[in-house]
């Protein structure tokens, strides 16, 4: 009995298994496009090579998923390979491959080859080549677009070890305009992207200006030059100098009226928590200061403390929730508070360690680590606690924030630095914190170097928040989606439909 030979298909009936029907589509599309599945398109779609890579200049290259790092290969950092001319010619990358991760977290992630040196692709990676129907350039900008990314997804959700085999990249969902079309997507992509790519470095760099905007505007601040006009319009305001007397005699006269409360009381004498003698400060201002300024210290501005080591070791127990949030040297960025990471210590232990708890207008300064020096203001909502590697600094006399901003400035970094261990790690003791010098004005002037200091930031941040608030890989996505739906203007309805691509496709496989 003789065997049954099985029909083979007409070209029209496999043109219609190819085709995805309207009813499935699932965005519109213009009406000379078609939506396949990728297979459909490829003249190849294929495993890499299983090999060991080597350093040693042995062999062609051997390309990996981790040798691709924004869109952009190395090619002198990637490892050689041992192979022979057979697999070497069946592996070998040519210009216009696609590539595409199939495993891991980078599933689905593909590059576009252009000019390589000899080389093959590794067995992480699938290598797709395209028939003359598709563009290669096309492909690839689609396999970056949320289209192909929300399809990704599915198969790599509810997976502890994500993976697409070739199987399942090829059924992927592929729309497909007429050839010239894709051509036309291709370039204008490319253009697009090109231009957000450009106007991302000259966002960044307009973010980098932002700081050093600032920084200039704090050098001018503590060299005098931003109240210049308003120490000519008030000329008779009381010099610093007197400044700095008139707080040593305040300090004097509170503390007689401490220690005779104490006395009355039948308690000790309480240690001074604030200088009362002006000292002789060692060293001169890095710039010539205005006449009716003077050059003191730290330690007679503030008392400086911290969380000494033997209660932390003794008492602190940090936790992720409880009474009292604690401030450590992660939340102390330069000139600004960063609530994040928050751990807690309970009220009683707080309560306990009075010397290092915070109600806030203390200002803050890491005195070790990588963040030596930076310095910010206690938030005033709640009442906080020191963690090590922060000291606080309780200012009196003068106004707090004047001092937080000169910390901030050239000047106060400056000097802060050069107090700084010359050692592996960074660190700066009370004693050299106490030793910071600080130009200080008129009180009067302080006010109007804060009140402008904080109009320019004000300033400053609306117009770096604006930036921020532009999402540039937004914008890029939505390029993409607009390509891949025929929304970029740039198809001409005159064309003939990419059905008759597909037709042709299909005779050539057939």
């Amino acid at each position: 009995m003789s065997k049954k030979v099985k029909k083979q298909k007409t070209v029209e009936e496999l043109l219609e298994e190819a085709v995805i029907p309207e009813k499935d589509h699932p965005y519109k599309t213009p009406e000379n496009w078609i939506l396949t599945h990728l297979e459909t398109m490829l003249q190849s779609i294929q495993y890499g090579y299983t090999d060991s890579s080597s350093h040693e200049k042995v062999g062609p290259k051997y390309l990996r998923i981790t040798d691709i790092q924004n869109d952009f290969v190395e090619w002198g950092n990637v490892p050689s390979c041992n192979i022979d001319e057979h697999q070497y010619q069946k592996y070998k990358l040519l210009t216009e491959d696609i590539v595409v991760a199939r495993t891991g977290a980078t599933t689905g992630k593909s590059f576009l080859i252009k000019n390589p040196p000899e080389s093959v692709f590794a067995s992480y990676l699938i290598r797709l080549r395209t028939n003359k129907a598709l563009d290669p350039k096309y492909l690839w900008f689609y396999m970056r677009s949320p289209e192909y990314w929300k399809q990704i997804m599915v198969v790599k959700k509810g997976s502890a070890q994500p993976g697409a085999n070739a199987k399942i990249l090829g059924g992927l969902i592929l729309p497909v305009p007429p050839i010239n079309e894709q051509k036309r997507i291709a370039d204008k992509v490319d253009r697009l992207l090109n231009k957000i790519d450009e106007a991302k470095r000259l966002f960044d760099e307009a973010k980098e200006t932002f700081e050093l905007r600032r920084a200039a505007i704090l050098d001018k601040a503590f060299r005098g030059e931003l109240t210049e006009e308003w120490r000519e319009a008030h000329s008779n305001v009381e010099s610093a100098d007197n400044l700095l007397k008139t707080v040593a005699i305040a300090r004097k006269e509170k503390y007689k009226l401490i220690c005779a409360e104490a006395i009355q009381n039948g308690e000790r004498k309480p240690t001074k928590t604030f200088l009362d003698k002006i000292p002789n400060v060692d060293g001169k201002p890095i710039d010539v200061l205005p006449n009716t300024w003077a050059l003191t210290n730290v330690g007679f501005l503030a008392h400086v403390t911290k969380l000494a080591g033997f209660e932390y070791t003794k008492y602190f127990k940090l936790e992720d929730e409880g009474d009292i949030p604690v401030i450590r040297a992660q939340n102390v960025q330069m000139g600004k508070f960063v609530e994040s990471n928050i751990k807690y210590i309970s009220k009683d232990i707080s309560d306990s360690l009075s010397r290092s708890q915070l109600h806030g207008k203390e200002i803050l300064m890491v005195f070790i680590g990588a963040g030596t020096g930076n310095v910010c203001m206690t938030p005033t909502e709640r009442r906080w606690h020191l963690a090590p590697n922060v000291a606080k600094i309780t200012v009196d006399g003068i106004l707090p924030e004047y001092l937080n901003y000169f910390l901030q400035s050239p000047a106060g970094q400056g000097y802060i630095k050069s107090k700084m261990k010359a050692t592996a790690q960074q660190s700066l003791s009370m004693g050299t914190i106490r030793e910071v010098l600080v130009h200080l004005p008129p009180l009067e002037e302080q006010y109007k170097i804060v009140d402008t200091i904080k109009k320019l930031d004000e300033a400053l941040y609306k117009e770096k928040n604006a930036l921020l608030e532009i999402n540039l890989e937004s914008v890029k996505q939505s390029i993409l989606s607009k390509a891949f739906r025929g929304e970029l203007e740039t198809n001409n309805s005159n064309e003939k439909s990419a059905i008759e691509l597909l037709k042709e496709v299909i005779k050539q496989k057939h």
